[in-house]
């Protein structure tokens, strides 16, 4: 009787035997790509949008693409740049929440937590000069208290009260500035909604 062999996917194949599949290659631009995340800090916790855009070079192409992802109870992510990156990094973040569920410990990770988990994978990426083409808004509430920041391809991070990225860090940040930093916790949901919809207005 003849020995069955069975063919791995080239993901898991060794790298002598991927060889063939021609050499290793980096992204060198994004290809289909979103725009701006909007996010600030009010009383009561984040608020973040994004629009449902995603562009093939210029073209308009896909216009139900979700960039917000609940990461957990408490966190959420928000993306532009590469979608396909994105995905990728989806996928590692949902491994880790499985990961952490299936530990069931008790214990859950934070905003903080996953916000430097972020910023660990991308500046590994960058390390090894293959970034992935996003920038991230991570927001949420750890420990009774809010959360938001920013990282982006090269691990540029920082937090504070308002962030955009895309076009939003020319149109949205002005106005955000001028109603949203020194009064954070002064800011209630509706006055909140009213602000990201005079933003995205803009966008």
């Amino acid at each position: 009787m003849d020995p069955v062999t069975f063919e791995l996917p080239h993901t898991l194949r060794r790298p002598q035997e991927a060889a063939g599949y021609g050499p290793t290659t980096h992204t060198t631009q994004p290809i289909v790509t979103g725009t701006s995340v909007v996010a600030f800090k009010y009383k009561d916790g984040i608020m973040m949008a994004a629009d449902c855009l995603a562009s093939y070079g210029s073209l308009a192409r896909f216009r139900n693409e979700k960039r917000l992802m609940k990461v957990n109870e408490t966190t959420l992510l928000g993306v532009s740049g590469d979608m396909g990156d994105f995905q990728h990094v989806k996928h590692k973040l949902e491994d880790l929440m499985t990961h952490e569920y299936d530990m069931d410990d008790g214990q859950t990770l934070g905003t903080r937590s996953v916000y430097k988990c972020l910023s660990n994978i991308m500046y590994g990426r960058r390390t090894n000069i293959n970034p992935l083409w996003n920038a991230y808004v991570v927001g949420g509430v750890d420990g009774g208290e809010r959360v938001l920041g920013y990282v982006d391809l090269y691990a540029t991070t920082y937090s504070t009260d308002c962030i955009a990225t895309g076009f939003g860090k020319h149109l949205a940040v002005p106005i955000l500035r001028k109603r949203v930093e020194g009064r954070v916790d002064d800011i209630t949901e509706e006055e909140a909604v009213a602000i990201m919809d005079d933003c995205m207005r803009v966008l």
